[in-house]
């Protein structure tokens, strides 16, 4: 995370579902660029992509083929889209054209632009990847607003600890520059912790002590108890995320983002379970 983003000046960016900044714009430009482009460039090589422009310039951007001009020009006016006129969606479409046109599924180019793409959309927190030769979301508006609802629900229902450590699980995961996905996991867990210790009112007990008091409170269903447990365990055991943080731990984006909706999703719902058991959750249960 960058000085700004820590101290608060500028604000960390959140996963891109229905955006495109210029960074992410920009990135996966340069991914089309270094593969489909740049090579035939510098080796003056441009007829051999002929007729993939030709097809681009039918079929995508739907012009008249007799006003096609030269194959420089076509890569430029492609470009002035991309950059102009294009929104994000429009951006993907034509991501998943090239993939399926420019390329066959099994060349070294095929797996090498959808590769520099997925790297791109991973650094810039996008929501979306290239499986095969499509793009496919991999997290939706309901988990972002689950995430949000669980940080405001734990806010104004006076849990602060629960709220702040879901924030820290957010920005951890969305930091660009140097995403930390084992401290987000532990912040996720943290924030089932801390509201736990508060409905259980055991300030201090581990989460596989107090949460057998939350389900005594709060009638908790004992399949919903064995499940979370059993994915805490994932956090605790000896190759997870709390017991050594090793180099060699095989822990990802798709890891982190999965635990942060999961836990916001348990928040919300243990916030709900107390209130209705006319739990105080502003202060530590007696």
């Amino acid at each position: 995370m960058r000085f700004s983003e820590r101290t608060g000046k500028t604000p960390t960016k959140a996963v891109q579902l229905q955006s495109m900044d210029d960074d992410l714009r920009n990135g996966l430009w340069n991914a089309f660029y270094r593969v489909f482009i740049r090579p035939h460039e510098v080796d003056d090589c441009m007829y051999l992509l002929e007729n993939f422009l030709m097809a681009l310039w039918d079929e995508l951007l739907k012009l008249p083929l007799d006003r096609m001009p030269s194959l420089q020009l076509v890569c430029a006016e492609t470009r002035n889209y991309f950059f102009g006129s294009w929104k994000w969606y429009q951006v993907y479409d034509f991501l998943e054209y090239v993939a399926q046109t420019g390329c066959s599924p099994d060349s070294g180019a095929f797996r090498e632009f959808t590769m520099l793409c997925n790297e791109v959309l991973r650094r810039e927190v996008a929501g979306y990847r290239f499986i095969g030769d499509k793009i496919a979301p991999i997290i939706d508006e309901t988990a972002l607003n689950e995430i949000a609802d669980a940080t405001n629900h734990a806010k104004i229902a006076g849990i602060k600890g629960a709220g702040h450590h879901l924030e820290a699980a957010v920005a951890m995961l969305a930091d660009r520059q140097n995403p930390d996905y084992r401290n987000s996991i532990k912040e996720s867990i943290s924030a089932v912790e801390s509201i736990c210790c508060v409905i259980s009112g055991c300030p201090k007990a581990p989460l596989g002590q107090s949460i057998k008091e939350v389900q005594r409170r709060v009638n908790l269903h004992s399949a919903l108890e064995k499940g979370f447990l059993c994915i805490y365990g994932y956090t605790s055991d000896e190759g997870g995320i709390r017991h050594a943080i090793l180099d060699e731990t095989n822990v990802d984006f798709e890891d982190a983002k999965y635990m942060l909706v999961a836990c916001s999703a348990f928040v919300n719902y243990l916030i709900v379970k107390a209130e209705k058991a006319g739990i105080q959750l502003g202060q530590p249960a007696s």
